[in-house]
């Protein structure tokens, strides 16, 4: 019997799999495995959610006043922005305008895992540049350009890594890549960088034709649940997203809370300060248990990936946190079985991990 067949592409297609918030028997645990803000989110935000509006109309199709609040913020042209249900959505945008068979799509090894199935999608193949010591290397993404590569995707701060390359780093990769190779540098964890740095990305963006920069309302604004995400870049390229994102794509509801997220960046620098604090306190902690063989990645994001090269495996770090109510992120699908990436969450949370990770090498909680 005959039936609708997929492209041959779609077949190595696997469905991106997020944090796990359950242990193997199904009991309910404390998500430390998708990133999420354990602050919670804006008392504004939470208080625009909570106001009525017409369920039956269709949001703002370009969701004007959101982008007028986001270029208030960040110094930007609101008509060089355009929001998406999330900044995944807008991602998948860029690559599906400029890849598709034949077409490579350029990352580094450790990085965000969606990024192969945005190539996946189209029929691109995706290429994955050597790491330096996990952290992207500049050098070995330009070295792994050819004439067939059309995007290069940067998550900075990385993602499962943490690592940031500084603007310096930046700029050297835009300099090196052919000026028809679109730059997308996905700054989803920008918010929890320095302040000093996070310019850096838009002013590039601004400068040349060819740079995209991502963020996203998921994180240090915490509101991954309304799926908001925005992108900036050369009105060319605004141009091709606004032309590939869906209709009405960001809800009412999302609209509502992500301008009034914005105007609370109390909360936003209460989020920074938090995840500095105790990813400071879980790097130290670490750290003391180096002689165990646990190490952990330089992070300016809010996880930590965590390396068990001693005695105690990663496997069976991710069984004590389950037992003691904790779910991580283990990442044998992106080459790490021997790594965790914890994301940092409430102080109270933060202690018992510790406490757990010492009392698997037998040292003290």
């Amino acid at each position: 019997m005959s039936r609708p067949q997929p492209k041959p592409w779609i077949a190595q297609i696997h469905a991106y799999v997020p944090g796990k918030s359950r242990s193997a028997s199904g009991k309910p645990l404390v998500k430390l495995s998708a990133n999420e803000n354990p602050l919670g989110s804006s008392p504004a935000a939470l208080a625009a959610l909570a106001e009525a509006h017409v369920a039956a109309d269709y949001p703002d199709p370009d969701a004007r006043t959101l982008r007028e609040a986001i270029a208030a913020v960040h110094g930007l042209d609101p008509d060089r922005i355009v929001c998406g249900t999330g900044s995944g959505e807008l991602l998948h945008c860029a690559v599906q305008a400029l890849c598709g068979p034949g077409d490579e799509v350029l990352a580094s090894r450790y990085s965000f895992s969606l990024y192969p199935l945005l190539a996946q999608k189209v029929g691109a193949t995706p290429v994955l540049a050597t790491d330096d010591q996990y952290a992207a290397s500049v050098d070995n993404l330009l070295a792994a350009v050819t004439e067939r590569t059309r995007v290069v995707l940067l998550d900075n701060p990385n993602n499962p890594v943490g690592t940031f390359l500084p603007p310096s780093e930046v700029e050297r990769l835009h300099a090196g890549l052919p000026s028809d190779v679109l730059l997308v540098v996905d700054e989803a964890y920008g918010e929890y960088v320095d302040p000093v740095l996070q310019r850096a990305g838009f002013e590039l963006a601004a400068a040349h034709e060819n740079v995209l920069v991502s963020r996203t309302f998921s994180k240090a604004y915490g509101l991954a649940a309304e799926r908001v995400g925005w992108v900036t870049g050369a009105a060319h390229l605004i141009d091709l997203v606004n032309r590939m994102r869906g209709a009405f794509n960001v809800s009412v509801s999302g609209q509502k809370a992500a301008i009034a997220a914005l105007g609370d960046q109390d909360f936003v620098v209460a989020s920074r300060e938090h995840n500095v604090r105790e990813r400071t306190r879980l790097v130290e902690a670490i750290a003391a248990l180096g002689n165990h063989g646990i190490t952990a990645c330089p992070s300016e994001a809010n996880f930590l990936l965590v390396h068990f090269d001693g005695a105690v495996t990663a496997a069976q770090a991710l069984e004590a946190l389950s037992d003691a109510g904790y779910a991580v992120r283990h990442l044998p699908s992106q080459g790490l079985p021997g790594s965790l990436r914890i994301t940092i969450g409430k102080t109270e949370d933060m202690t018992r991990v510790i406490a757990t990770l010492r009392g698997l090498c037998g040292e003290a909680a």
